[in-house]
């Protein structure tokens, strides 16, 4: 063990979850891997153990089930050595929304909320007691593009985007960092979940440049790391605006454009 916290990974039996364990690894921390796949979690733990000597645990969970994902939260609760918080886990689904089968759109709204927030929750309450502590929540892109055609999916990365921006807001002054990384087009295997060849896409991302970006947004404590943006003054022009709106929303009466006789 080293005298760094612990970071627990969700997702981390591949793509942008497994990354994150191998750069968090180099730094020096303990890790607690969580996925449904034993075999992969077992074969990068060993070869994380032999290249940087730290300890890495594996926790088999499906987070989408709540039993399953109960042990995750009783660790994240109980395991004060878990400093750092990945929630990385999620899923996407192939044609629009009218294709999507009921069942699978309750799915993953489930892990792509239900989950995040409750294992956010399950840590939150302990790092702001003792006054310290980061969350890191993988959202996207789309959550910022309706136009983008990923109705269900999309509602879910805006979803998690508020959420962090609030929990920062509320848990910032206890010491308690949040971090929201909006990756684009990324190569990783949630493309094979939407029915989509990713070698058909353009501009697609690889996920250790993505993961390095959101690394250097980690170390600088942005509140919101989008990868693929260049100009960072649109995002700032676009926070801007939003924040110019907050006071006018307190109203006793509808807007004058509303009325009958405008």
């Amino acid at each position: 063990m080293t005298d760094k916290p612990s970071v627990l990974i969700t997702g981390a039996s591949s793509g942008i979850g497994a990354t994150y364990a191998k750069r968090f690894a180099v730094r020096g921390h303990d890790l607690v891997l969580v996925a449904r796949n034993i075999a992969r979690m077992e074969a990068l733990a060993e070869r994380l153990r032999i290249d940087t000597g730290v300890a890495v645990d594996i926790l088999p969970a499906d987070i989408a089930d709540t039993v399953q994902r109960g042990a995750v939260e009783t660790r994240l609760r109980e395991d004060a050595k878990i400093g750092i918080l990945i929630n990385n886990a999620g899923t996407s689904l192939a044609g629009s929304f009218i294709e999507q089968t009921t069942d699978d759109i309750e799915r993953l709204v489930t892990l792509n909320t239900t989950a995040l927030v409750r294992l956010a929750h399950a840590i939150a309450p302990r790092f702001a007691h003792v006054g310290e502590g980061a969350i890191v929540n993988i959202g996207s892109a789309v959550g910022l593009a309706p136009e983008f055609g990923m109705s269900v999916y999309g509602a879910t990365k805006a979803f998690v985007l508020h959420l962090s921006q609030a929990l920062n807001l509320q848990l910032g002054p206890q010491g308690v960092y949040v971090q929201a990384v909006l990756p684009a087009a990324t190569r990783t295997e949630i493309w094979g979940h939407a029915g989509v060849d990713v070698d058909t896409l353009p501009g697609v991302m690889e996920v250790a440049d993505l993961v390095d970006a959101a690394l250097v947004g980690f170390d600088r404590r942005e509140a919101v790391t989008i990868p693929p943006l260049h100009d960072a003054s649109q995002w700032e022009t676009f926070e801007a605006a939003r924040q110019a709106m907050i006071p006018g929303f307190g109203q006793s009466r509808p807007a004058d454009r509303f009325l009958a006789n405008a």
